[in-house]
């Protein structure tokens, strides 16, 4: 099991960062390596200064506060790709788009798609499991005002990059919410040998391309399931549902 980062346990690696991401050989390392990660102090910083004030609301709670790792399969075929945990959310519980908003809107639909064994995700230890799909993020500690500096979005790309490698040999699907996160993921599978369109496609909900070396991937764009998109409708649970329609039967 994931240790919360104050108490993640070392991996022998060696001590460059892009030595150490490059020498991860499997989704386990990697989650517990991004725990470790510290390579961005202001968001370190950041994370543990929302985990020691906390929101009221969850003023009893144990914050996780540090890098979120990804959450799911070990052999994904569908893969998610988000921006950045969330505050009072995945920094709140150690897990990707969990206990917030956004991750009631995003697990909701995977359940629906059959793709998540429940509904909901509101802690780690609740039960929920994705049997054959994984949720990243383009950059794996909460940024202040949710906006990662682009030298913090270069930091964390070495960690997209290498997931991008390892889920690639059985990944069908990639699902990215939101354009930064579309970018980043266009980036890690360019990264990882695929054949990316030129001109890269441009982000819009629903936007699909297919990518066919070194194998066939269905990449699919999608509005973040933010409170902003949903409250305003520009959002909805079709919309989202579409998104994920078929992903569910391996089709």
């Amino acid at each position: 099991m994931l240790r919360p980062p104050g108490n993640a346990a070392s991996i022998s690696l060696p001590p460059g960062f892009a030595d150490r991401v490059a020498a991860v050989t499997s989704l386990a390392d990697l989650d517990q390596a991004i725990v470790g990660c510290r390579e961005c102090p202001r968001l370190i910083e950041w994370c543990a200064h929302v985990a020691h004030e906390k929101r009221a609301a969850y003023r009893d709670d144990d914050y996780w506060g540090g890098p979120v790792p990804g959450f799911g399969s070990d052999h994904p075929r569908v893969w998610i790709v988000g921006l950045a945990p969330g505050a009072h959310g995945a920094n709140r519980t150690g897990r990707m788009f969990t206990g917030d908003r956004s991750g009631d809107w995003l697990y909701a639909a995977l359940h629906r798609a059959g793709l998540a064994a429940i509904p909901t995700s509101t802690h780690r230890d609740d039960g929920q499991q994705l049997p054959d799909t994984r949720i990243t993020a383009a950059v794996h500690c909460a940024p202040p005002d949710n906006k990662p500096t682009t030298e913090e979005r270069t930091n964390c790309r070495h960690w997209l990059r290498r997931e991008a490698e390892l889920v690639l040999p059985e990944v069908q699907a990639v699902v990215a919410l939101g354009s930064l996160a579309w970018s980043a993921a266009i980036d890690a599978l360019k990264n990882a040998g695929c054949d990316i369109p030129v001109p890269r496609p441009k982000f819009g909900h629903g936007i699909t391309f297919e990518v066919t070396r070194p194998r066939r991937i269905q990449v699919i764009g999608s509005y973040h399931p933010s409170q902003q998109n949903t409250f305003t409708g520009k959002l909805t649970e079709d919309m989202l549902d579409a998104v994920f329609a078929g992903l569910g039967s391996g089709e």
